[in-house]
């Protein structure tokens, strides 16, 4: 049975392993592709393939890695192990250069970019393998079994800011840090880090003593099923919500710092400021609203939610074509209403997902929740966007540093426009939400009379 009271330890396990998954997850969302893009080749095309590849691979794990953790009866070992495996990957990824290939193989440079090009997709959905079975398997099944409805707003929101703590980091220091020790170094601290915590679970991370073993191998397809749709409709109308909102954020966000870099033409240093402003007032104001959702209809705050985050991002796509400095405070104010709204949605969405999960089915949804958070916004979000790019075609400014294999054309800011229309269709689900809700809840007070 589920505690009334979370405990500190759980609040540090929380706090460590959610902090430190999601700077992981920051790092291959971000950097991964800047680091493609600035020392292997200018090739968003390479990009966009490893950000789809990543979604697909992510879900897969997800799916037999929770389905496994539900039959074992046990999320520590998946969560621990997952840990000190997917920080040898992390760091592992950073060794991966055209150079390294060159010696490796004996080729010339062209066929060295694209064998280096290969390498980083593969290399970026073996870690993806392990840090989905960790993070997003083991540790939300993890959060799940450990929560309670009482409080589980509150948590939520605590885990929903944890990914704005990471990009403050990532995105906020990692771009100083990477002119200063470079990738090789950074991606191998970053590593250790993820490992050690890994290491340190093992003493730590104890599983909800009613946790017992559950299910089969068929049970990968549980969610699946016509009839556990249809017997649990409001937590899957609640992830169609997610899955809007994960294409509207997978459109922009792949390209987010090349688009600040290549397109808006800033530094290291005027992009790390934006993003750590922007993400510090997000943050600050998240505190606030996610712990309302807990007194209030989550549902009705998802309007509010997707309403803030559209209005952000229609601000982004309008601060360009002005000087440098006009550019840079609009784009930042605008990406704080934008990191509100999303951090907003996250949680509310999160909260209501883990409200509707069934009890003694925690573990085989987690990949039904990832196809829906993960598979389909990672393929086809990023699909959008460089579409958008594309079609764009706004040129690189420097078109001489241009070889085979770089694309001749930076992120759009119409990436921007288009990820607040699609967020704006969230608006016309909820209220078939609401009235499916609505409908559960009548029929959980019949069956109890």
């Amino acid at each position: 049975m589920t505690s009334k009271k979370f405990g500190k330890l759980n609040w540090t396990i929380l706090l460590v392993f959610g902090l430190i998954g999601q700077i992981a997850w920051s790092v291959e969302n971000m950097y991964f592709n800047l680091f493609v893009y600035d020392t292997v080749a200018k090739d968003l095309d390479a990009v966009t393939l490893m950000v789809q590849l990543s979604g697909i691979t992510a879900t897969v794990a997800t799916l037999i890695a929770g389905t496994l953790s539900d039959r074992v009866g046990n999320r520590k070992k998946f969560l621990c192990f997952g840990y000190a495996i997917w920080g040898i990957t992390v760091a592992l990824f950073g060794a991966l250069s055209p150079r390294l290939m060159q010696s490796l193989f004996g080729v010339e440079e062209g066929k060295a970019i694209t064998i280096t090009l290969v390498a980083v997709v593969v290399g970026d959905c073996v870690m993806t393998l392990f840090g989905s079975t960790a993070n997003d398997a083991a540790f939300n099944a993890w959060v799940t079994d450990n929560t309670h409805s009482h409080y589980r707003g509150a948590v939520e929101g605590i885990l929903s800011i944890l990914p704005l703590v990471a990009m403050l980091v990532v995105a906020g220091g990692f771009g100083i840090l990477v002119e200063a020790i470079g990738y090789k170094t950074l991606f191998l601290i970053l590593g250790i880090v993820i490992s050690l915590c890994g290491i340190l679970g093992f003493f730590f991370v104890q599983d909800n003593p009613a946790l017992t073993k559950s299910g089969s191998f068929k049970d990968i397809f549980y969610g699946f099923r016509p009839s556990v749709v249809k017997k649990h409709k409001p937590l899957y109308l609640t992830l169609v919500l997610v899955l809007i909102y994960g294409v509207a954020c997978q459109i922009f966000m792949p390209y987010l710092i090349i688009y600040m870099k290549e397109t808006l033409g800033f530094s290291v240093l005027e992009y790390s400021v934006v993003f750590a402003l922007a993400i510090l007032l997000g943050a600050g104001v998240n505190v606030y609203l996610t712990r309302l959702s807990d007194g209030k209809d989550k549902l009705v705050m998802l309007y509010f939610a997707a309403a803030v985050m559209a209005a952000g991002l229609l601000g982004m796509y309008f601060a360009k074509g002005m000087e440098k400095l006009p550019t840079l405070i609009l784009f930042g104010v605008a990406g704080f209403v934008m990191i509100t709204g999303y951090v907003l949605v996250s949680a509310l969405c999160g909260s209501t997902v883990r409200d509707y999960t069934p009890e003694g089915a925690v573990g085989k949804l987690q990949g039904v929740r990832m196809v829906f958070s993960v598979l389909v916004p990672m393929v086809l979000g990023p699909m959008i966007g460089n579409a958008i790019n594309r079609a764009a075609n706004i040129p690189l400014s420097d078109p001489s540093s241009a070889d085979a294999m770089t694309t001749l054309y930076v992120p759009a800011p119409e990436i921007f426009l288009f990820g607040a229309i699609v967020t704006l269709l969230m608006i016309a689900v909820i209220p078939i939400l609401q009235k499916a809700a609505k409908k559960e809840k009548r029929n959980e007070i019949e069956n109890e009379v």
